[in-house]
């Protein structure tokens, strides 16, 4: 049960309203996750500025992958089942390669060191060994690439702790959280 009212997106900031518009538009609905945080246009523009940013980097199979491996670590049904929904239904992700992305694995050599790496970020807090640095340079990842996989997934962290906190009602098909 959710641990929070939902405001209607009339109830919410003036401030918060053209990033649910955006997000309404795109997915079309407004998915209940962004309605909690727009309740601080701050949060919800802090983290729309950092989407958009990041969408900018690798492709969107290394993208869902570590969205799915770092909410699979956080343990966000929530965003399981949201990440998973996007990565089926717009990515054209198979569900199979979905499965292996949560548990920090991919068919392609490349996803596959960034989803680990992810994952393992994750579980360690951060303090990520030598060797796990090396693999995901070796899979041809630059310090700065590297960069952009911690960002991406801080950014997949805070929806994931903030679904978690407030027990977000989920409004995707839902995804059992564990894997199969």
């Amino acid at each position: 049960m959710s641990r929070i009212v939902l405001p209607a997106i009339d109830q919410t900031p003036e401030a918060s309203r053209p990033v649910l518009d955006a997000v309404t538009r795109q997915l079309k609905m407004t998915p209940n996750l962004f309605r909690i945080m727009a309740l601080s246009p701050n949060a919800l523009n802090g983290w729309a500025g950092l989407q958009g940013a990041l969408m900018k980097t690798f492709d969107v199979k290394i993208r869902d992958g570590i969205a799915l491996a770092v909410s699979q670590v956080n343990g966000c049904q929530y965003c399981l089942s949201a990440h998973t929904y996007v990565a089926g239904n717009m990515a054209n992700i198979a569900d199979d390669e979905i499965r292996r992305n949560r548990l920090g694995h991919a068919d392609n050599p490349r996803t596959a060191a960034a989803v680990a790496f992810a994952r393992t970020l994750m579980q360690t807090r951060g303090k990520v060994s030598e060797d796990d640095l090396r693999t995901v340079r070796a899979a041809g990842f630059s310090d700065a690439n590297i960069v952009e996989i911690i960002a991406l997934s801080a950014q997949y962290m805070l929806t994931n702790f903030i679904n978690n906190t407030f027990d977000t009602e989920i409004d995707f098909p839902v995804v059992d959280s564990e894997v199969a």
